[in-house]
């Protein structure tokens, strides 16, 4: 696109302003860029550590696979996520707590293992909705990247 101009004071001074608009602010525009583009990464290999522990907590879980049938399932359930909101340039959800509601259970008639049977279902609950709060926080950082890559490529082409 080329620069309509005009050989006048009045389009100098537009044309200086703009110039010190860019100046001042395309070096903003590309550290945002950056410090999105770490945060991607990192990200990615959190959700790739977390995917990992994932597959060793189920390998967990199905050691034991055959006294999982006599497992009352309805004993533990997630009942509250407190989310927190992380805003630096892009609103992101983060996991804060995971709360599990478990219902009592008589210690006597129950296998002796069922109190590692929900440690071990309450590990496994909050490692997947970890991941999952991983996985859309990649999504959003992923985005707002691409969208802040946009405007800087825009702003150098001197088309916004």
């Amino acid at each position: 696109m080329a620069i309509k101009f005009q050989y006048n004071k009045t389009s100098l001074q537009q044309l200086e302003k703009q110039l010190k608009v860019r100046v001042r602010t395309l070096p903003i525009i590309k550290n945002k860029e950056s410090a999105l583009r770490m945060e991607v990464k990192r990200c990615k290999s959190e959700a790739a550590a977390l995917d990992e522990k994932l597959e060793r907590e189920i390998q967990a879980y199905e050691a034991m696979f055959a006294l999982w049938n006599e497992f009352d399932s309805s004993l533990i359930k997630v009942s509250d996520v407190h989310l927190g909101v992380k805003i630096a340039g892009v609103r992101v959800p983060l996991l804060e707590n995971v709360d599990f509601e478990i219902r009592p259970y008589s210690l006597f008639n129950a296998p002796k293992w069922y109190a590692d049977g929900i440690h071990l279902l309450k590990v496994l609950a909050q490692t997947a909705i970890e991941r999952e709060f991983i996985v859309a926080k990649l999504g959003l950082l992923e985005h707002a990247r691409k969208k802040t890559t946009q405007k800087v490529n825009l702003f150098e082409k001197v088309q916004i």
